[in-house]
C-alpha cells in the first residue's frame, strides 16, 4: 500500500513540474512578444488594417542663370478605386469612361479587379478631378498629384529633359540631379475592418511630402533663346540636316547655352517631330514593301527563311522608339564627329608647348604634303607658297600642321594628348557622354598623324573640343564644363554652391598667350574674317571636314570662337552638319557665331575694345617686320 502512494505521488509531481514548467514557458513566450517583439506585431497590425495612398511629393525646380523657371510642377490627379468599397460599380464605371475619356472595357476590368487598391488613371488634370470627386461615389479615391511642366516648351529640351507618368527623370538635367529634384513622397494611411472597409470615425492620417530641392544652373534663357533662332535660320537657309552651337565661359566651365536643331517639345516628349514623323512614315511604307516582297517570293523560300526575316524586320514600336531616341539625344556630347580644322588649335599648341614650332619658322605650300607613299592635300590645290606658322594659321594650311605633327611624332603627340586630356571624358553634367575615338598608339604610322594634325581620321565630341581649347586659352586650367550652379531650397534660399574639378597645368601661361595671339589674326586677317566685329578682338578657327564616306560629298562645316581674345570669357562653338551649297566654314559658320556675338557680348557686360584696331595694326606690322627679318 505504502509503494503503491509513493508511486501515486511521484506521478502527481512529475504532472506538476510539467505543467509549471509549459507555464513558465507560455509566460516567457508571452513576455518575448509583448516586449521585445511588440514593435514587429504592431506594424504587422497596422498592415493588416491600415491601406496606403502615396502623396508624390513636390520636384524641385529648374532655374536659369537670371532666376527663370525652366521646369516647374503643375497640379494633376490620380484616380483610383477599392473594390472592397464599391457599392454601385456600374455607375462608377460608367462615370470614369465618361470623365477620363477612357474605354469602357478598360474601366470595367480595373474596376472590378479585386485589389486592396487599384489605380486607373495618372495625370489627369485638376478639373476633372475635381468633377469625379464631387459625385461622391463610394470606392473612387482622387489624390492630387504633380506632373512636370515645362513654360519654355521646346527651349533647351535635350539639356533640361524631362520626366516619365512617375515624375521621375528620364534625360537631361531631369535626370542627372534627380536626387536632388525629386523630394521624399509622402503617404495617406486609412484604418479599414476586417474586409477592406474603411472605418470612417477613424478618419486618415497623412504623412507629408516633402519637397524636392531646385536646382540653378548656368544657362541663360534669353541667350539660348537667341542662339536657337540663329541655329534654325541657319539650318533653313542651308537646309541642313542638324546645328548644333555651344556657347561657354572658358575660365570655369559654365555653359550659357547649348542648342541642338532641331528640339522638341518638352510638355510632349513622346511626339515626334515632324522631320521624323516623314521619316517614319517612310519606314512604315517600306516595311510594307518588303511585307509584299516577301509574299510574292514564299514559294521560293523555306518557312525557317521567312521566320528569321519577320524576326529581323523592326516593328512599328521599335522604329519609333528608334527615333525617339535619335530625337532625344544630344550631339554635342552624346555624337561625335571628325572636328576638322578647329582641332589645328591643339596641333599648334601642342607644336608650341613641346617647341618644335615658332610663329617665325618658314613654310612652303605646293598644294599638297607627301606623307610616305600618300600624297595629302592642302585645301588650296594651288598652294599657299612660302608662308610662316601664323600665316599658315591665317590660311588653314594643311601642309603646315602636318609638318608640325611630324616634328613632333606619334609619342609627343599621344603624350599631349593625355595632357590636355583628350583621352578622357569631360565630366559634364549630363548624362551619356561619348569619349573619343583616336587610333591607338601602336598602330598609328606617320599617315594617320599626318591626318590627325589637320582633325580628320578619328573623331571627338563638340564638348570634349571646347573644353579642350579652353584650357589652351584660358592660361593652361582644364574645366570641368557644366550647368549646375548651386542647389536652392525649397524656400529659395541658396543651400549649396556646385564645385566642379579642375585641373592645372595643362600648357603653360606663355604658350596659352601666343595661341590667344595667333587665333586672334586668323580672324582679323585670316579664313575667319567673317566673325570679326568691330570693336572686340575676337580669337577663332574656322573648319570644313568631310564625312564618311568621302565620296558621299557630305560635310560639317564650323567655327570656334571666343572673345575678347585677350582675356577669353566666351567660347562658341558652331557645327552644321550637311549644308547644301556653299559648306565653307568661314563662309557660313563664323557669320553664326559673329551675329551670336555681337548681342551676347554686351548682354553679358563685356566692354568693347576701343584700342582693337591699333592693336591689330600693331600685329600686321610685327608680321611685316618677322618677314623682312627672314628674308634677310
Amino acid at each position: 500500500m505504502k509503494k503503491n502512494m509513493t508511486f501515486h505521488k511521484k506521478k502527481i509531481w512529475v504532472v506538476f513540474i510539467c505543467c509549471i514548467l509549459l507555464m513558465a514557458g507560455l509566460i516567457g513566450r508571452l513576455v518575448h512578444l509583448m516586449c521585445f517583439r511588440s514593435d514587429y506585431y504592431y506594424e504587422k497590425a497596422k498592415d493588416l488594417h491600415e491601406r496606403e495612398r502615396d502623396i508624390k511629393a513636390a520636384r524641385g525646380q529648374i532655374l536659369d542663370a537670371k532666376g527663370k523657371v525652366l521646369a516647374s510642377n503643375r497640379t494633376v490627379c490620380t484616380i483610383s478605386v477599392i473594390h472592397s468599397q464599391i457599392r454601385e460599380p456600374e455607375k462608377v464605371i460608367a462615370l470614369l469612361t465618361e470623365k477620363l475619356g477612357m474605354d469602357e472595357s478598360v474601366v470595367r476590368k480595373r474596376v472590378e479587379k479585386v485589389s486592396s487598391i487599384e489605380r486607373v488613371k495618372t495625370n489627369v488634370e485638376k478639373s476633372v478631378g475635381d468633377a469625379i470627386r464631387e459625385s461622391n461615389l463610394a470606392g473612387v479615391k482622387v489624390d492630387e498629384d504633380y506632373k512636370r511642366y515645362y513654360p519654355y516648351g521646346s527651349l533647351a529640351s535635350k539639356v533640361i529633359g524631362f520626366t516619365g507618368g512617375d515624375n521621375q527623370g528620364i534625360i537631361g538635367l531631369e535626370v542627372k540631379y534627380e536626387e536632388i529634384l525629386k523630394g521624399s513622397p509622402g503617404k495617406i494611411l486609412t484604418t479599414t475592418d476586417a474586409r477592406g472597409v474603411e472605418i470612417d470615425k477613424l478618419g486618415e492620417t497623412r504623412e507629408e511630402p516633402e519637397e524636392g530641392k531646385s536646382l540653378l544652373i548656368s544657362l541663360d534663357a534669353n541667350i539660348q533663346e537667341f542662339v536657337q533662332q540663329a541655329a534654325l535660320k541657319v539650318m533653313e537657309e542651308k537646309q541642313a540636316e542638324r546645328v548644333s552651337i555651344l556657347l561657354m565661359n572658358p575660365q570655369n566651365g559654365e555653359i550659357y547655352a547649348c542648342v541642338n536643331v532641331p528640339e522638341f517639345d518638352l510638355n510632349d516628349p513622346f511626339t515626334l517631330t515632324e522631320e521624323l514623323q516623314v521619316q517614319l512614315a517612310a519606314e512604315q511604307e517600306e516595311g510594307q514593301e518588303g511585307t509584299q516582297a516577301d509574299q510574292t517570293q514564299q514559294t521560293a523560300v523555306s518557312q525557317d527563311t521567312q521566320a528569321q526575316t519577320i524576326t529581323k524586320r523592326k516593328t512599328e514600336a521599335e522604329r519609333k522608339q528608334d527615333l525617339l531616341n535619335q530625337m532625344w539625344r544630344n550631339p554635342c556630347l552624346n555624337d561625335t564627329y571628325e572636328p576638322g580644322s578647329t582641332f589645328k588649335i591643339i596641333t599648334m599648341s601642342a607644336g608650341l608647348e613641346v617647341g618644335v614650332v615658332s610663329e617665325n619658322d618658314r613654310f612652303y605650300c605646293p598644294g599638297y604634303k607627301l606623307v610616305e607613299d600618300r600624297r595629302i592635300h592642302c585645301a588650296k590645290r594651288t598652294g599657299h607658297g612660302a608662308q610662316n606658322f601664323v600665316e599658315g594659321a591665317q590660311n588653314s594650311c594643311n601642309p603646315v600642321f602636318i609638318e608640325v605633327g611630324l616634328r613632333l611624332g606619334v609619342e609627343r603627340f599621344y603624350q599631349c594628348f593625355r595632357q590636355f586630356g583628350l583621352l578622357t571624358k569631360t565630366g559634364i553634367d549630363l548624362p551619356g557622354e561619348a569619349g573619343t575615338i583616336m587610333h591607338q598608339e601602336k598602330n598609328m604610322g606617320e599617315v594617320e598623324l599626318a591626318t590627325v594634325s589637320f582633325g580628320q581620321s578619328f573623331q571627338i565630341t563638340p564638348v570634349q573640343l571646347a573644353t579642350t581649347v579652353s584650357s589652351l586659352i584660358n592660361g593652361g586650367r582644364r574645366v570641368t564644363p557644366h550647368f549646375g550652379v548651386a542647389v536652392l531650397n525649397p524656400d529659395g534660399t541658396k543651400g549649396k554652391k556646385l564645385e566642379f574639378p579642375v585641373q592645372e597645368g595643362i600648357v603653360s601661361q606663355e604658350t596659352s598667350r601666343r595661341v590667344r595671339e595667333i587665333l586672334e589674326t586668323v580672324v582679323s586677317q585670316g579664313s575667319g574674317r567673317n566673325a570679326k566685329i568691330e570693336g572686340y578682338s575676337i580669337g577663332g578657327k574656322t573648319a570644313t571636314s568631310q564625312t564618311l564616306p568621302r565620296s558621299a560629298n557630305r560635310y560639317i562645316s564650323s567655327f570656334l570662337g571666343f572673345a575678347p581674345a585677350e582675356n577669353p570669357t566666351v567660347l562658341g562653338l558652331c557645327i552644321i552638319h550637311d549644308p547644301q551649297g556653299i559648306y565653307y566654314g568661314g563662309t557660313i559658320a563664323a557669320p553664326v557665331i559673329r551675329s551670336i556675338f555681337e548681342n551676347i557680348l554686351p548682354y553679358l557686360g563685356i566692354p568693347q575694345n576701343t584700342s582693337q584696331e591699333i592693336v591689330t595694326v600693331h600685329s600686321v606690322l610685327s608680321n611685316t617686320l618677322r618677314d623682312a627679318q627672314n628674308l634677310c
